[in-house]
């Protein structure tokens, strides 16, 4: 498989199962609906942790534009910056594709649910508090501990394998999500990936979901500029920190 087919397939696999827990939780006579935050985070770190395991021998598994950038930008000796505008355009593709499969997977509940915010929230994210530079500030600080953790998993000799793609590698890094999500992901939703966000944002427009309502494009430039921002930063502070 090509890492850009793979990458592609990983984002489309990583969005339908996350923004597929969260259709579980809020859609209206869902059999999980209310099932909560902690529900919520633990799929969406389950979603990377599969994803990546299903493709990361491929392409590395990144299915973040801002794991993409920030490897290419400390000069990664596995990722040059050839790739990366093959690499993100394929995780734009595959994450409106992860999310029109789970619009097509709760189909009825759309109808069902009269809230259009509830099934804007599916696709992609919304601050609890609308403050433009506190919103963008955590989602560069939760997107710089992503990468920061990251890039520290196969550093730290917990993998049988080369990278986090292989061995403990993707459960580990799973794990990375969920603890960012269940600490920093309060204020914003956590998008930490502009792919996750904005391409799921676009299917959510270009969608004739029933009853539903804007798709928030005044608020969609944070969820990309926070993540790709704090991967720079992550990134380079590993590198500050440890070396490559």
């Amino acid at each position: 498989m090509s890492p850009y087919l793979a990458e592609f397939v990983g984002t489309a696999l990583l969005v339908l199962l996350g923004d597929g827990v969260v259709a579980t939780v809020v859609l209206h006579r869902s059999k999980g609906n209310g099932g909560g935050w902690i529900v919520i985070t633990l799929g969406w770190g389950l979603a990377v942790a599969m994803a990546v395991y299903c493709v990361g021998r491929f392409s590395g598994g990144h299915l973040n534009p801002a794991v993409t950038l920030g490897l290419a930008a400390i000069g990664n000796i596995d990722f040059a910056w050839t790739k990366v505008a093959g690499y993100i355009l394929a995780q734009m593709a595959g994450a409106i594709t992860g999310a029109i499969l789970v619009w097509l997977s709760y189909l009825p509940h759309w109808r069902e649910t009269a809230d259009p915010a509830v099934k804007l929230g599916v696709f992609c994210t919304a601050p609890a508090i609308r403050s433009p530079f506190a919103n963008l500030m955590c989602e560069a600080i939760g997107t710089a501990v992503l990468l920061l953790g990251a890039i520290a998993v196969p550093a730290a000799h917990n993998l049988k394998g080369p990278g986090w793609s292989e061995g403990f590698g993707p459960l580990l890094v799973g794990l990375l999500v969920v603890s960012i999500g269940v600490s920093l992901g309060g204020p914003t939703g956590y998008a930490i990936n502009p792919a996750r966000d904005l391409g799921p944002r676009i299917a959510h427009a270009l969608l004739p979901i029933s009853g539903k309502g804007s798709s928030d494009w005044s608020y969609a430039w944070i969820p990309v500029v926070g993540p790709v921002l704090g991967g720079l930063a992550g990134a380079f502070l590993y590198r500050l920190l440890f070396g490559l």
